[in-house]
């Protein structure tokens, strides 16, 4: 079962799915999704490219949009910008309609202006919040991965994720869902702790936060 069914979303109802970059674990159930139920892919040409080199996913239809140029799927509007991370071109969106603005980034090994001013005045959030500094490095891994995860294309630990909400953090944002959480290096209490607590030093302590959960679907935030 699709864990949107768990959700109690019908894979059908689906308009679009959006591809923010090529790593496997974004992709991996993308061709059957789109095939079974007709759903229509977008991805830049970057991403494209990265997922054809599997000859097995070389047959599927592409929307293809510019990263920087917005695009629309039915009354959404949608705002692909780039983020540093180890792929082609790897990118965030913010969705907007009816006034209503979204801000999604879950891979990304550090924040930049451009990410911060794209994700101001949003409404919620979805932002990588992927490892506990300590945990990652006490960890079995690796160090050639434990230097890849911490370096400026990999991922954001809960601190930097913190300081990165903290800073654009506004009136207007209500939710924030803490997503892309390492079951290895990191723990949901540690990275709710580290996110909270930034958001109430800045007087933000009406914003709600969430983790994001593989195993379970997360609250579904109904705009007021």
């Amino acid at each position: 079962m699709y864990r949107i069914n768990l959700a109690g979303i019908e894979p059908q109802t689906l308009r679009g799915i959006l591809v923010s970059h090529e790593h496997t674990d974004h992709v991996a159930g993308v061709s059957v999704l789109s095939r079974r139920h007709g759903i229509p892919l977008y991805a830049n040409s970057g991403t494209i490219d990265g997922i054809e080199r599997n000859p097995r996913m070389r047959t599927l239809q592409w929307n293809r949009f510019m990263t920087g140029t917005a695009f629309s799927i039915d009354d959404l509007t949608i705002e692909p910008f780039s983020v540093p991370h180890d792929c082609y071109d790897p990118v965030g969106f913010v969705i907007h309609t009816n006034g209503m603005r979204v801000g999604v980034v879950t891979d990304m090994g550090m924040t930049t202006t451009l990410i911060r001013e794209r994700l101001r005045q949003c409404h919620a959030l979805v932002v990588e919040s992927n490892h506990d500094e300590r945990l990652l490095m006490e960890s079995d891994r690796p160090w050639t991965l434990k230097q890849r995860i911490r370096g400026s294309q990999g991922h954001l630990s809960n601190q930097h994720a913190a300081e990165l909400i903290r800073d654009v953090a506004g009136p207007e944002l209500h939710h924030v869902f803490l997503a892309h959480l390492s079951a290895e290096c990191n723990l949901p209490e540690k990275a709710l702790e580290c996110t909270r607590q930034s958001l109430a030093e800045k007087g933000m302590s009406h914003v709600a936060v969430h983790c994001a959960r593989q195993d379970q679907p997360s609250n579904i935030w109904q705009p007021a």
